[in-house]
């Protein structure tokens, strides 16, 4: 069964968009992970690589945004995108 915890996926233009907030927030001690773009959102404008933050994360991370006036295109926040279990075939 599909994990439904809300996560937050921080969406971009392009992949140096991506990466130089990635590293902003690594920096800055923000915990992040770089991910696919989920599907449920691939209609956006999206590079196809997104910054997945954790709800607790969020706030702290637009703080950053702000303050190095970091571009990207949006914050999505999603349930369920997470599947332990896909691409497992036993």
């Amino acid at each position: 069964m599909a994990e439904e915890r809300l996560r937050y996926y921080i969406l971009f233009a392009n992949y140096e968009q991506g990466l130089a907030l990635h590293d902003l927030l690594a920096e800055a001690g923000i915990p992040n992970r770089i991910a696919p773009a989920p599907r449920a959102i691939q209609g956006k404008l999206s590079c196809g690589m997104s910054l997945l933050l954790e709800p607790e994360a969020v706030e702290d991370a637009r703080r950053c945004i702000a303050e190095h006036q970091a571009e990207y295109v949006d914050i999505v926040p999603l349930a369920g995108q997470i599947h332990a279990r896909r691409d497992r075939y036993c």
